[in-house]
């Protein structure tokens, strides 16, 4: 049986993913009012709470925006150089076509690093890496120190244009910013945790040794296995649904 404060969050994904389609589908456009809760509750088949915390969700996105006593109205938003909206990255399935992307691009990014980094650099990549780490030994979040680890490596590429893509992506770049990625996982978040700390630290020992092949597959192999992991708490939830 599925517990119920597990299936509240599993319904009100559901809630999440359907207006958050409506939106990108341009079924509601900016300023159109969402329906009521008790709209949204027989549409969906779900409770008020289960639809509150959806709402609350899509406002911590910025998708839209509640005026008491007046309704909840989709926000406009504003687009990326790159056509990259990372406030529309709201679900799993989102997070899990931001990964493939980020394959393509980080892996290539950390071979270059490799091959261009300075020792000021190195320099500043180990402080990001012990920063994430003690954040981590403390049970602090370590999402700043963890995007601030993969920014330092597209500077280190000497190429403005994967610094413009990672900054334009922002916190989605850090799939537990957006997802409670330890829960999903079913591990305890340490052992979680320690793994994502020596993944890290594969690909920055290969940065510091210039070099770019090993530097590529760390990568690859760091962002494949937060693929594979999101990939199976998906298939999870799914089935914890159905």
């Amino acid at each position: 049986m599925v517990p119920t404060q597990r299936r509240q969050r599993n319904l009100a994904q559901g809630v999440i993913e359907q207006v958050g389609a409506a939106v990108k589908q341009g079924i509601l456009k900016p300023g159109d009012k969402l329906p009521t809760e008790s709209s949204l509750m027989a549409q969906h088949g779900v409770s008020r709470t289960v639809v509150r915390e959806a709402i609350s969700h899509l406002q911590a996105s910025g998708l839209v925006q509640t005026r008491h006593g007046i309704g909840t109205f989709v926000l406009e938003r504003p687009q990326t150089g790159l056509g990259l909206d990372a406030e529309h990255i709201l679900t799993l399935r989102d997070v899990l076509a931001i990964l493939e992307l980020r394959i393509g691009v980080e892996t290539e990014t950390a071979g270059l690093a490799a091959s261009r980094r300075s020792e000021e650099q190195v320099r500043e990549l180990a402080g990001a890496l012990d920063e994430m780490q003690q954040a981590m030994a403390e049970g602090i979040s370590a999402v700043e120190a963890d995007k601030r680890f993969h920014l330092l490596i597209a500077q280190a590429t000497g190429n403005r244009y994967f610094v413009d893509i990672l900054a334009q992506l922002g916190n989605a770049i850090i799939p537990r910013a957006r997802l409670n990625t330890p829960g999903l996982e079913q591990d305890k978040p340490a052992d979680f945790l320690e793994r994502v700390s020596r993944e890290h630290d594969d690909i920055f020992r290969a940065i510091e040794r210039r070099d770019p092949e090993a530097a590529r597959a760390a990568m690859r192999t760091h962002l494949s296995n937060s693929r594979e992991r999101l990939v199976q708490a998906q298939r999870r939830l799914e089935n914890a649904i159905s």
